[in-house]
């Protein structure tokens, strides 16, 4: 038995898509936004880096970052999103969403600014600043991550949750894409300014001395969208989930969300008292209730986030790598440094805009109507198959008549990363758990996410170096090459359909009903029996 919703709360849920729920939208998916630029925008200029720095008079290729400094630049932001994610998770919960949602903006628009700003007289000095100041850029992208997700998910209605919430996710569909465009226009406009040799050509003269510019200019501007939306963040009015169920202030749930819904809502003081009072509204998350009741969904969230992310950031951080290894960015040799920064940047803005950005918003027009579990599962099997289309038959599409077909198989996997787990393992978590909890799950899970995220990018950089030692970059032992390593992200993808079915649907109801909030003493709830699944067949 379910005992009545909230008023204020039932409001929420049978509200007509209105412009708040655009507004919101947009101040927390321009969050995303940033979080995206900053993490995937270093992609763009890792090779810029190894050219200014780390340059070797005579050498026949380009200088490279060392292995340890390529893999620190690379994950040094996720250990920090890591970090930021159970932090704030944690603090939006006891704190509350809106106190702790303008110092995660703050943290990105300062440190994305000071990134760009490493200073030092030596390589190892610019490095070690570069790295710190991502660090606590990721800290502050971390908090995004939990806060931005509860925040969508307790304005949302029910009919529309999934699509408002994956909206928010779908703008880092834009901020990758923006990474790319901003490569591509400092690149050109300072290649265009400052004419340079190939490496081939002049070695020492390839690399201008502005070349140093472009990296920072490139960081530099993720603090943009981010310091826009500041003053509207610090506008918006605390959940009323969170206000009602969490900090059991019944009159100002009602008077924040009458002046968002635009309705005379009631005060029910005495409602609040006995729903938050009761046993279902009591338990911590180190209990046995918690265990009971929602163990197995944290599992299933956790897994399932932390082997999608394996495959695609290391999918994401290394295009390049693979690009250049099927050929479709040339010899580093052939080109300047800034050139360089030019391909890599163009290959990154066509993934992100013919795979990439149209994944994001499928999910989104599709998510309320498929449901979440069935476009996880759908997403994981095409990653699998797509995977295992190019890596058996690899040596095929390294052939120049057939580069083309493996751009495209390539953004497929993309796409249904996408259109897939990529949105749905950050919708999940938002809605499954109860208000007092819901943003601490959704940090621990999308903090497993980043630990796969830091073993792909870890993992992946040695793993798909060539087999023959003279094949390997410099500084890199011999891997298992890119098949192989394609192969084993297939497994990984597979792995991740099987944990699918721990997740339960929560298409079309409301957050209580899902979490057992509004149940009565005998606590009889749909998701309350931990793996029972409510999935159509």
């Amino acid at each position: 038995m379910a005992r009545q919703q909230l008023e204020v709360l039932h409001a929420l849920d049978a509200a007509k898509t209105q412009w708040y729920h655009f507004t919101a939208i947009v101040i927390a998916g321009m969050g995303f936004f940033t979080d995206a630029y900053d993490l995937f925008c270093i992609s763009v200029v890792t090779k810029l880096l190894g050219r200014i720095y780390y340059h070797v008079d005579g050498a026949p290729k380009p200088g490279t970052l060392p292995p340890n400094v390529a893999a620190a630049v690379n994950g040094v932001a996720f250990v920090g999103t890591l970090t930021g994610q159970l932090f704030f998770g944690w603090l939006g919960d006891k704190m509350g969403r809106k106190k702790v949602y303008g110092i995660t903006l703050l943290l990105m628009v300062v440190c994305s600014l000071a990134s760009a700003l490493s200073f030092g007289s030596s390589a190892k000095g610019v490095m070690a600043t570069l790295c710190f100041f991502r660090f606590w850029l990721g800290f502050g992208i971390g908090g995004d991550y939990p806060l931005s997700a509860t925040i969508m998910s307790e304005y949302a209605n029910k009919k529309t949750r999934g699509a408002f919430i994956s909206a928010v996710f779908a703008m880092q569909g834009f901020g990758i894409l923006a990474g790319g465009i901003v490569g591509l226009i400092v690149s050109a406009a300072f290649d265009h300014a400052y004419k340079a040799p190939a490496y081939s050509v002049n070695p020492a003269a390839s690399t201008v001395p502005q070349a140093d510019y472009v990296w920072r200019i490139i960081l530099m501007f993720g603090a943009v969208p981010a310091s826009l939306t500041y003053y509207w963040r610090m506008k918006m009015p605390e959940t009323a989930r969170y206000t009602a169920l969490v900090a059991k202030n019944a009159k100002q749930a009602a008077a924040d969300m009458s002046k968002v819904l635009k309705v005379e809502l009631e005060a029910e003081e005495d409602k609040v008292i006995k729903v938050t009072g009761s046993e279902a509204n009591s338990y911590g998350l180190f209990s046995r209730e918690f265990v009971k009741r929602h163990g197995l969904h944290l599992l299933g969230t956790t897994s399932t986030w932390f082997l999608l992310d394996i495959a695609f950031y290391s999918q994401n951080l290394f295009q390049k790598d693979i690009f250049t290894g099927i050929g479709w960015i040339p010899p580093a040799a052939s080109m300047n440094a800034i050139q360089e920064v030019y391909k890599i940047a163009k290959a990154q803005t066509l993934i992100a805009l013919c795979s990439t950005v149209p994944g994001y918003w499928f999910t989104v027009a599709f998510i309320d109507i498929m449901g979440r579990f069935a476009i996880q599962l759908m997403g994981f099997f095409f990653m699998t198959v797509f995977m295992f289309a190019l890596a058996i038959p690899y040596h095929h599409w390294t052939l120049k008549p057939n580069r083309i077909g493996f751009v495209i198989i390539y953004s497929l996997t993309f796409f249904f990363a996408n259109f897939g787990p990529n949105a749905t393992t950050f919708v999940v978590p938002a809605e499954i758990f109860p208000a007092r909890l819901r943003s601490t799950c959704h940090g621990i899970s999308a903090a497993s996410g980043k630990a796969g995220a830091i073993v792909g990018a870890f993992g992946f950089l040695y793993a798909a170096q060539n087999r023959d030692p003279a094949k390997t970059d410099v500084g890199y032992p011999p891997g298992i090459g890119i098949r192989y390593s394609l192969i084993m992200l297939g497994v990984i993808n597979f792995v991740g359909l099987l944990f699918t079915f721990l997740v339960p649907e929560p298409k079309g109801k409301s957050l209580e009903e899902l979490t057992g909030e509004n149940a009565d003493e005998s606590g009889d709830t749909e998701l309350q029996t931990g793996p029972t699944r409510t999935v159509p067949v």
